[in-house]
Order: structure tokens, then sequence, then C-alpha cells
């Protein structure tokens, strides 16, 4: 798979360390926000600093984050993302496991119902521009796999035809952070024989 240079597509290490809820959090929020210490984050996510500073070691472990050392002192670490974006390719993993993958996945999931519902919550002080720009649509389509794969292919290059957020980055007036998330969900029919009340 061809990546970019802000992207990474995650090994078994980077998929093991994203395995937990909070980690994918610490990682989002360093990509969102730029680098920051432990006390930050903790503050941040509601979570104690030990604790934020524990999972960015195991990040850190997993290449996903990094000591940024041009930044605090000998008593405040600050961390920074090493990449803007994952990539998740089961097929370029000689050994990972379905466990694994399912794991990570429920993370994911985690974070973007977190994201969800804090935007739900904050639309009502939203100005109306942004009010109107927001859009939760659902289509249920009828396809095959190779139709499902060519759908999402071309809605994420439709995405990187715009652009990317960076922190402290150079953007047009009005300009704001927009998060696309992009669901391709497979909702397969069951036989009657599977049917349970």
């Amino acid at each position: 798979m061809a990546t970019q240079p802000h992207q990474v597509v995650l090994d078994t290490a980077a998929l093991k360390a994203l395995a937990h809820p909070l980690r994918v959090q610490l990682l989002g929020a360093l990509r969102r926000h730029g680098p920051s210490t432990a006390t930050l984050l903790g503050q941040r996510l509601g979570v104690t600093s030990g604790a934020a500073s524990y999972h960015l070691r195991q990040l850190a472990g997993a290449g996903l984050v990094a000591e940024d050392t041009a930044r605090g002192n000998a008593r405040d670490r600050w961390w920074r993302a090493e990449h803007r974006m994952s990539v998740l390719d089961e097929e370029d993993m000689d050994d990972v496991s379905p466990d694994d993958v399912d794991t990570y996945l429920h993370s994911i999931a985690a974070s973007y119902s977190m994201l969800l519902q804090q935007t739900v919550n904050e639309r009502a002080t939203m100005p109306e521009p942004w009010r109107k720009a927001m859009d939760l649509s659902d289509y249920l389509l009828r396809l095959t796999p190779d139709e499902a794969r060519t759908l999402d292919a071309r809605v994420h290059a439709l995405v990187r035809e715009y652009r990317y957020d960076v922190p402290g980055g150079r953007h047009p007036e009005g300009a704001e952070r927009v998060a696309v998330v992009v669901q391709v969900l497979p909702q397969l029919e069951r036989g009657p024989e599977d049917d349970t009340p």
C-alpha cells in the first residue's frame, strides 16, 4: 500500500499499542492540538498525568509518538505525534491475529462515538454556518465487496483533495477543524435460522 509522508501503516506492535481506547485518544489529541505534556493531556482527557504518561510511553515504544526534545525541561516531558494519520492494512501483517484487529477497531469505534457525542453536544453553541455545515447521513446500499472497496477508495480520494489540519499551520481565514469520519459498514443479512429474539 502506498502511503504519504504523514501516514504510517500500522504494524503489529502499533496495532497492539492502539488496542487501548485511552491511547487512541492520546494520539488523536497530539495530532489535533500538537505537542503536549502528559499533565496537559491528562487534563484534556480527564485522566491522571501518571496514566497519560504510562500510555504515552507505550505509544512511543510502538513508534507512534516521540519525545519532543526541543520543548520543555527536565521536569516537563513534551510529546508529539510521529504521523498525522494511521492506516490499517491487514494484508501486509503476517503475524496479526483477528482478535488484535477487533480490539483495535473497538478502540477506534469508541473514539468516534465520543467525538460524535461531543460534536452533537456542542452544536447548540456553534455559529449558524457551522451548524448548517454539520451532517450526519447514512445510506443503505446494495454492493458487492469489490464495489464497497471501490466506494471507500473514491471517498478517501475525494477527502484527500482538501487541506489537512496541521497544528500551527497556515489556513485560510474562517477555516476550522472538521472531522470527516469514513465508515463502510457491511450489514450482512442473516438467515431465518440465525434470528434470535
